[in-house]
């Protein structure tokens, strides 16, 4: 019931406030959200799952191949000016690992033509990357990992982040901030001196769900009840 009531309130908000919500429970329409695969393609799969949910009856499964042009992805383009807050319900079936994989990348047109902020993991632990440069946030230090968090497999988890004008990126899991993958101007963060070496302020045109390797890793990801807004939403 909570639930139910807390996307109905998203609903009525207005258009500029909750640019996306969904669950697929219409199916896949891909026209709303089309597959991405910058550059080439070759081994990835986005499917409607209809035997998997955190919700209702359906989910996106994205069947990710290993290196790069095994990488295929699903999105949206309805961002919001300003504060962009995106909140999903994932699922891995496999543990990161110590090699370098993506599964949400954003066209970011602050870093240049076809550059990307992108979140994934390396070291076996969620981190932000940053295309131009390969800064990381956090700094792949021990003290940077240990800052930041492992994504659990094999069930549902609440993964939310918030970029704001000023440059700011908040994330949590569960509700819960991740403290390593969070910059604010102004704010001190000894792990992440890599990412605040440079003042660029992420302006993402896309948000696209799925999976990129930079290695061999393969593994496969389910999405679902996402939303895509000026506010922050919240797992509940």
């Amino acid at each position: 019931m909570l639930r139910q009531l807390a996307l109905l309130s998203l609903a009525l908000v207005p258009g500029s406030l909750a640019q996306v919500s969904e669950g697929f429970e219409n199916g896949w329409d891909q026209s709303a959200w089309p597959t991405y695969a910058p550059d080439c393609s070759q081994g990835g799969k986005v499917t409607l799952d209809t035997a998997n949910a955190h919700s209702g009856k359906n989910s996106m499964r994205v069947d990710g191949g290993g290196g790069y042009c095994g990488h295929i992805f699903f999105g949206t383009s309805k961002v919001p000016t300003g504060d962009v807050y995106v909140r999903a319900w994932i699922k891995a079936s496999k543990a990161l690992t110590a090699a370098h994989v993506t599964f949400i990348t954003m066209p970011d047109s602050a870093q240049g033509n076809k550059k990307h902020l992108r979140i994934g993991g390396q070291n076996s632990i969620l981190m932000f990357n940053r295309e131009s440069d390969d800064a990381t946030l956090p700094d792949l230090s021990p003290q940077g990992v240990a800052t930041s968090a492992a994504l659990p497999t094999g069930s549902w988890q609440c993964f939310e982040y918030h970029l704001g004008p000023d440059g700011t990126i908040e994330t949590w899991l569960n509700d819960k901030v991740i403290t390593g993958l969070t910059s604010k101007p102004g704010t001190a963060n000894p792990n992440a001196a890599q990412w605040q070496r440079s003042s660029i302020k992420p302006k993402v045109t896309a948000i696209n769900f799925g999976w990129e390797s930079y290695g061999g890793d393969t593994n496969t990801f389910w999405y679902d009840d996402i939303v895509v807004s000026s506010t922050r939403v919240g797992c509940a």
